[in-house]
């Protein structure tokens, strides 16, 4: 990693290379600092003495963006390691300082630590680096007459490691070297650096002093390549005298002097043009303020059949309003073929075209979802669902086919609607609604995996033209384009969503908690501080989500950072705060009204009221995965892992073989040989990787800067030193891992990371063979997550996928429920793990079952705060994980086996079809039942130690009473051992609860 390489080409300007390590890049394990950085600051100058003079001065030129005239300066005397303080300060500018101080004798060496810091913030977690400054700032100009002392001399500058240090692109040029260059390069009005791949641009406002040498040529750049693959090369432009507007940039075909051609097609620059996670291509606008530097990253594809040889061809650059300019690019391909495009070697930013994947976008049938088919009366059919449509566009009808116990698919329809949905538009004069004639649906696709359609509705006045999508998990979506024909004015313009109240039962959503529905809801939009913009209606095997926008929709930020990028007010739905939703009881009709109050609007107006709505539940309960599937989440030795009967490993990040958040791809050799001992004992692995942060360690860092805020969100910097230093400002400081200084950032929200994201999922499930991820929080949408799942389950693979959320319920995150939040994604989740500030000891039994089981959407979950309640978990079949709980669930595991749990039916408290009640409304059971044999699960919600008699359907239960046995089985920490009679007082304990045994005793 640390050789250094020399290239020549005749009339080419020899370029030393260095590998990534040497300035800064990634080295692992880390390396070991030099000295506290968080006491000292990260870097210092080696300054000395060998003078009789009692005082002495000193010139440091650091030429560090950072230095001001108020940094404080630390010295440390190598000798005694005593601190001494500078008795003046000369100057401190940017490039260099000087001061006088006292040596404490006359030979010896002085650290000066000249960016010392002290460590702030809210937690260890999320620290700042506050740095010292002084209460009088230093003159600012330098003195050239200022020299050191006689016998003072400067040695060098060290930095705490290599990834702290400032590398060549960080050392700034002085600005008599700035003048001198710009006075050399008079008749430009603006310049271009070409640079290479190994060293990045990394300052936006000042220049390098390694762009400044009079003689370096800024008209060509050399480059050396293998065959296949994909070489990255910058041109940096910066102008001194106005801004750049619109810059293009365009490539020739590259040719060798035997003629050898690679077309121009196989160049591209990230910058201005791609494809977004949609798969949609874009085209981007670049402007360059005055006296910024804007790097253009460009990439030239080398096709792997090609010869070897040297390949010659022109970048040209042409901003709207400014000369165009062109560089030369000779790239040298050697005869070696590289994998994979070079994949594996991203340090030389091989992956950049991640950045552009489609990779898995199309939208292929994911398992256990069954193909769209239709009925001849405009009845689309779902696994398990059916949506009939109107002749309005909108539906008419909406069904599901699941059992209350959620365990099957049957005939019998469950129908949501009490009516069709449909939008009324009431006229200002006369308050009546507007009637609308429908030219009926009209199909635009029809395939497998959706079906699209479109119906116009139209009076005199206005246009509704509904287009509607049906995907094959039942997400459904609308887009409801409304245009004036004339000029109207409108007393308001409604949707609603008639329910019946069977299928209403719960609630949640637009600041209510999950549990049963109130009688009566009324909600404004608040988005600067709630994120908030529907709900879910339903009972457990019945229910709909709803979300409400527009075309500016943009997905918030989540987890603690809500506040700082909100949703944004839907122009047609909001309507400047005069919409809103009220859900309301009529009859035997639960109707969510969705309004957008008075408005006037002008011919040729348009607004959209866009909305979706998602169909629950996704699928049955997969109860046999949650028997079987029992997760370790923690990065230990393997033999520990089997001893603890879980066979399934989470490797979450901070740890030796996946040491940073969101960037699995650096132990990459250590996480193989992990993943490989651990499937050799049976076991399955996954990972922590999501795109909420990015860490500070990622190769293609500086690339994704150079796209302004599209990958990274703006906001106040500061955070920990590192991204302080190399970053500066403009970006939000997120998780920080001390252990292993790693520092991330927060992802802007959707964006081409997210190919990347979707790439390097790919990568890891061929080279190293995880088995699924596991997920913190999510940052992405539905179009992501159907991607990973796509590439996680290739060829027959387990793609297992858990989702972990910390409560989302409070001001940071907008008041939403993380179940609300993250429905969209359940459909491809294996399993929820809901998670830190949940409350699972004074919440009502609606709100496990609605926020935290997963059931009603057709999932299972765990527990986490303060290792759960495990006898109300039980009522759910959940536990918490292995190990770090003060209560493992190994008891319950345990437990579960000696009963044989594999291959029972559950039928939890909510089915009327439940064969085992107790006599107290408070104290609620669940059924795991098999043949002569069934597990009870019994959790108390009453508010003291209670005795409850149980009430048994014998015949539902398929037990002869007269040879019933009923025993609770010594459960460690759970339970202590006992037997009963049916008709038994049975003691539960407030909060608690019991497991017991009923099976036909086999005694003749």
């Amino acid at each position: 990693m640390n050789t250094v390489k020399r290239y020549a080409l005749v009339g080419i300007v020899t370029v030393t290379l260095f590998s990534f390590s040497a300035y800064g890049q990634l080295a692992y394990p880390p390396e070991v600092q030099k000295w506290d950085a968080d006491a000292l600051g990260n870097h210092r100058a080696i300054v000395r003495v060998n003078s009789q003079e009692k005082e002495v001065q000193v010139v440091l030129p650091w030429r560090n963006r950072w230095m001001e005239p108020k940094q404080q300066l630390i010295m440390v005397d190598s000798a005694s390691n005593k601190k001494l303080v500078p008795n003046t300060y000369l100057w401190i500018n940017a490039e260099s300082g000087a001061f006088r101080f006292n040596p404490l004798a006359n030979h010896g060496t002085y650290y000066i630590y000249y960016l010392p810091y002290k460590m702030g913030g809210r937690s260890a977690n999320y620290p700042d680096a506050i740095y010292l400054k002084n209460p009088i700032a230093a003159p600012s100009d330098a003195k050239p007459e200022i020299q050191n002392s006689k016998g003072v001399s400067f040695d060098r500058f060290e930095s705490v490691d290599h990834y702290n240090s400032n590398d060549p692109m960080e050392i700034l040029a002085t600005q008599k070297e700035i003048e001198a260059f710009v006075s050399h390069n008079a008749k430009k009005s603006y310049y271009v650096f070409p640079e290479l791949r190994e060293f990045p641009v990394k300052m936006e406002k000042q220049l390098p002093q390694r762009w400044i040498g009079i003689d370096r040529p800024r008209d060509r750049i050399y480059g050396q390549a293998k065959r296949g693959e994909y070489y990255a090369f910058q041109v940096a432009l910066w102008s001194s005298k106005h801004d750049l507007r619109d810059v293009k940039i365009s490539f020739s075909d590259f040719k060798s002097k035997d003629g050898s051609l690679i077309t121009a097609e196989n160049l591209n620059c990230l910058n201005t043009q791609g494809i977004d996670y949609t798969g949609q291509p874009m085209k981007l606008k670049v402007s360059v303020p005055i006296n910024n530097i804007q790097s253009l990253w460009c990439g030239l594809q080398v096709p792997e059949t090609i010869g070897a040889g040297v390949y010659e061809g022109t970048v040209k650059v042409k901003p709207a309003n400014a000369e165009e300019q062109v560089i030369n690019v000779i790239v040298e391909v050697t005869a070696d073929l590289i994998q994979d495009h070079g994949a594996d070697e991203p340090w030389n930013m091989t992956r950049l075209p991640w950045l552009n994947s489609t990779l898995a976008q199309k939208n292929t049938l994911i398992a256990p979802y069954t193909a769209l088919q239709m009925k001849a009366d405009s009845t689309l059919q779902i696994l398990g669902r059916a949506v009939k449509l109107s002749a309005s566009g909108l539906p008419g009808q909406i069904s599901t086919f699941f059992t209350p116990e959620l365990t099957e698919i049957s005939d019998k329809p469950n129908n949501l609607l009490d009516g069709p949905m449909q939008f009324n538009l009431y006229g200002a004069i006369d308050g009546r609604a507007i009637k609308m004639n429908n030219s009926g649906i009209k199909f635009v696709e029809r395939n497998e995996g959706q079906y699209c359609w479109t119906a116009m509705n139209s009076s005199p006045q206005l246009n509704m033209e509904v287009n509607g999508r049906l995907e094959f998990d039942g997400y459904l979506h609308y887009e409801v384009k409304l245009t004036a024909q004339e000029d109207v004015s409108l007393k308001d313009i409604q949707m609603h969503i008639p329910m019946q109240s069977q299928y209403a039962t719960y609630f949640m959503g637009l600041g209510e908690k999950g549990g049963k529905r109130s009688n009566k809801l009324t909600w404004k939009w608040d988005v600067a501080n709630k994120n908030q913009d529907g709900g879910w209606i339903g009972a457990v095997h019945a229910g709909i989500q709803f979300s409400l926008r527009d075309e500016h929709y943009s997905r918030p930020l989540n987890t603690n950072f809500y506040l700082q990028k909100p949703l944004v007010l839907p122009k047609s739905w909001g309507n400047d705060n005069k919409g809103g939703i009220n859900i309301i009881e009529e009859g035997n009709s639960v109707v969510v009204n969705n309004y957008s109050g008075e408005r006037i609007l002008k011919k040729g107006d348009i607004l959209y009221y866009n909305f979706n709505l998602l169909i629950t539940p996704f699928h049955p309960l997969n109860t046999e995965a949650q028997w079987n599937e029992r997760y370790y989440h923690a990065y230990k030795p393997v033999d520990s892992v089997v001893q603890s009967g879980s066979n399934v490993i989470n490797i979450h990040h901070a740890n030796e073989i996946n040491p940073y958040i969101n960037y699995p791809f650096i132990a990459t050799k250590e996480m193989k040989h992990y993943v490989d001992e651990a499937h050799q004992a049976g076991l399955k692995v996954k990972i922590y990787n999501t795109v909420r942060e990015v860490s500070n360690r990622v190769y293609e860092l500086y690339p994704l800067r150079s796209l302004g805020h599209e990958v990274f969100s703006s906001g106040k910097g500061q955070g920990y030193s590192w991204l302080q230093e190399h970053l500066g400002s403009d970006y939000i400081a997120a998780w920080y891992v001390p252990q292993f200084k790693d520092a991330a950032i927060i992802n802007s929200g959707m964006n081409r990371w997210h190919n990347y994201y979707v790439e390097g999922m790919n990568w890891l499930v061929d080279r190293i063979g995880i088995d699924g991820i596991y997920l913190d929080d999510v940052a992405f949408d539905r179009i992501t997550m159907k991607r990973i799942k796509r590439v996680l389950t290739k060829n027959g693979k387990a793609g297992l996928i858990d989702l972990h959320s910390a409560n989302q319920f409070n001001k940071s995150d907008g008041f939403n429920n993380s179940a609300n939040l993250y429905l969209e994604h359940f459909p491809y989740l294996n399993r929820l793990w809901f998670g830190e500030y949940f409350d699972y000891e004074n919440n009502q039994p609606d709100f496990f079952l609605t926020e935290v089981s997963g059931i009603p959407f057709g999932l299972m979950g765990e527990m986490l705060q303060d290792g759960g309640n495990p006898w109300r978990g039980m009522i759910y079949g959940m536990t918490n994980r292995m190990p770090y709980q003060k209560l493992t669930p190994a008891g319950l595991w345990k437990a579960w086996d000696d009963f044989g749990i594999k291959g029972s039916k559950m039928i939890g408290y909510w089915s009327p079809n439940i064969p085992i009640k107790t006599n107290k409304e408070n104290v609620l059971t669940t059924v795991f039942q098999k043949r002569n044999k069934t597990m009870l699960a019994i959790a108390s919600w009453a508010p003291e130690n209670t005795a409850v008699k149980l009430e048994i359907d014998w015949s539902k239960l398929g037990v002869n009473p007269q040879k019933a046995n009923i025993y609770a089985p010594a459960i460690p920490l759970f339970q202590v051992e006992g037997r009963y009679k049916a008709d038994d007082l049975i003691m539960i304990e407030k909060g608690k609860g019991m497991i017991l045994i009923i099976e036909e005793s086999t005694e003749r």
